[in-house]
């Protein structure tokens, strides 16, 4: 009796969150079909997110890059350790080197390694 209880409370459960996923995905095609409608009556051009002054096709430089732009362009960096570079270079002055962000508090030299194509002085 009572893993039949589980069975038929598990089966709703799966029923109710498979209702809710449609509910949720339907607003965003009506959002496109009023852009469509748009397109017909007036020419739109397309919106393309801003890019941030420091950073050229994802290349950001640590010595003037917000922390922002820095957690944005790197791998593995979130705005923690991106405020954390900020911070260092704010007290020693703008870096020299690539390789000397490997001593900012929680960036290691594997992490420096992993984003040498993202960074730049």
């Amino acid at each position: 009796m009572k893993s039949g209880l589980k069975a038929m409370c598990i089966a709703v459960s799966l029923i109710a969150t498979s209702a809710c996923i449609p509910a949720t995905a339907a607003p965003a095609v009506v959002k496109n079909d009023t852009a469509q409608q748009h397109n017909d009556k007036t020419p739109v051009t397309p919106v393309t997110a801003a890019k941030p002054s420091d950073a050229d096709d994802g290349v950001v430089s640590i010595n003037t890059g917000s922390a922002e732009a820095l957690a944005q362009a790197m791998n593995g960096v979130g705005l923690k350790k991106a405020q954390s570079i900020v911070s260092y270079r704010e007290e020693y002055g703008p870096f020299k080197a690539l390789e000397q962000l490997q001593e900012v508090p929680g960036i290691g030299s594997a992490l420096v390694e992993r984003n040498l194509p993202h960074i730049k002085l």
